[in-house]
């Protein structure tokens, strides 16, 4: 399973978590965001972790160009989009870049807001399930509804996020099965400074079912 921690800021931290054996850091390039970190911050981050790392970045709602050049600058070896794009954006942008990995975040309000995943199966290589918020696009804290999840299986491998803690990671992995994990608010001291109690503590919780 792949275990992804998000809206990094720090070096240190950034190698440090990476030793704990998760399997992907992100990095958010939505400058509205209070985890925001510039291409150039980027590149120093991703440049001291190990090849085998996933390193993500998390875009909302930009232009192609400006995704290609903090893909490039920083280093990145994933995007993942977590705003509006449409399926024939993340095409574009697959054309653009053939081997990017590509993950499509949903933030869903009800079981209804499951039905989008479809428009994406054929044109991501991932989808990942956040809660819904008004006011913010991720790093909410907001648990989605477990049960409106149950079945929800799609054609490619799913990320599940929202709200999840060292706490309830077992609860939520006894409930579901998805393909990852993303956490970020779940493991933090404030917005971008990570607590590596908290990350060590999901790495052991995780141990039963972490292969």
């Amino acid at each position: 399973m792949r275990i992804k921690i998000c809206g990094l800021t720090q070096v240190d931290q950034a190698q440090a978590i990476a030793q704990l054996g998760v399997t992907d850091i992100g990095f958010i390039c939505v400058k509205k965001s209070p985890r925001y970190v510039t291409a150039a911050q980027i590149a120093s981050l991703t440049i001291v972790l190990p090849e085998t790392i996933g390193k993500v970045g998390v875009f909302a709602n930009q232009s192609l160009t400006e995704i290609l050049a903090t893909i490039d600058q920083g280093g990145l070896t994933i995007a993942q989009l977590h705003g509006d794009e449409s399926p024939d954006f993340c095409q574009q942008l697959r054309q653009q870049r053939p081997n990017l990995e590509m993950i499509k975040a949903l933030r869903i309000r009800d079981h209804l807001s499951l039905d989008a995943a479809k428009n994406y199966e054929a044109v991501v290589d991932a989808l990942l399930l956040d809660a819904y918020d008004p006011n913010q696009l991720g790093g909410t804290g907001h648990q989605l509804n477990w049960d409106d999840l149950r079945q929800f299986r799609p054609a490619v491998p799913w990320f599940l996020a929202g709200g999840l803690t060292p706490d309830n990671i077992q609860t939520a992995l006894s409930q579901l099965h998805p393909d990852g994990i993303d956490l970020s608010s779940g493991v933090e001291i404030s917005p971008g400074i990570k607590d590596l109690t908290k990350v060590e503590a999901l790495m052991r919780a995780l141990q039963p079912v972490h292969v």
